[in-house]
């Protein structure tokens, strides 16, 4: 159900591309009313058009005091859309940013430190509600800020709560760019099934349907990861043939995505500054 302030005062959308969307998608599922939403997008779909002329707002003006701002514009355009919302700061409003890369510190010497700023990192399976989010609030937010937060980002997915806003970068690097780590997995896959002799379409359609599959059993079942493993293993089967050689601890997978994975942290450390 929506939050009461979210129906009273209204919601703004600063940028509604394929995450935006998502989100506005499962949020207007969940009862937010055309009337209470504005989105400000300089290029915005047929859909949202769409939905302008059932009653959304679209590049119309703002409401006096929303309840919240929700940025999802990229980083890169950033510098031109936050000063259309810079009057927000210091007051009632919540500003919630999905944007990646962008500092509390930043949105602050924009808002000013008085603001209260949630900042999120979701991934892209939200446009399928199967996103994971990450949120971390800065110091003027109340309790009440980030459960509405995660209320909002939970139409998209789960959510979890961080420490500390340090951490952002692990879970960018995690989540956030996990997603392109697993369809790569797929055509690394196929092009293994390929080597031995399968043709190439349906070395694709086994392995497309392997990792997907696989995928949705660790979503349903409640085991670790572990144990689903353990159990797909017969010992001195063809499973475990092939474990010995991805669980090598030189040179299978888990130094190969510790790697990888520090990779994305420091280039998001980097981005970051």
């Amino acid at each position: 159900m929506m939050h009461e302030s979210i129906l009273r005062r209204g919601l703004v959308l600063l940028g509604c591309g394929k995450m935006g969307s998502a989100m506005l998608e499962g949020w207007l599922g969940q009862g937010l009313p055309l009337n209470a939403t504005w989105v400000v997008d300089p290029n915005p779909s047929d859909w949202v058009k769409g939905l302008a002329r059932k009653g959304l707002h679209l590049n119309d003006g703002m409401p006096e005091a929303p309840a919240v701002v929700l940025i999802a514009v990229k980083p890169q355009m950033m510098g031109a859309a936050l000063p259309q919302i810079a009057a927000f700061g210091g007051g009632d409003t919540l500003i919630l940013t999905v944007a990646a890369g962008t500092t509390i510190a930043t949105y602050e010497a924009v808002f000013g430190a008085g603001t209260r700023i949630v900042r999120a990192m979701p991934n892209t399976p939200a446009a399928v509600a199967r996103g994971i989010t990450a949120i971390i609030g800065n110091a003027a937010t109340t309790p009440d800020d980030l459960a509405l937060a995660e209320t909002l980002l939970s139409a998209v997915g789960q959510v979890v709560r961080l420490d500390a806003e340090a951490q952002m970068d692990a879970v960018t690097a995690v989540s956030g760019s996990g997603p392109a780590y697993v369809f790569h997995l797929i055509e690394a896959l196929a092009a293994a099934g390929e080597a031995e002799g399968l043709p190439p379409d349906m070395a694709m359609k086994l392995a497309r349907a392997t990792v997907t599959g696989a995928g949705e059993l660790a979503h349903r079942m409640p085991d670790a990861a572990a144990q689903l493993r353990i159990n797909v293993t017969s010992p001195g089967g063809t499973t475990a043939a092939a474990l010995s050689v991805l669980m090598d601890t030189e040179t299978g997978f888990p130094p190969l995505l510790r790697r990888a994975v520090k990779a994305a942290a420091d280039r998001g450390r980097e981005l970051g500054k």
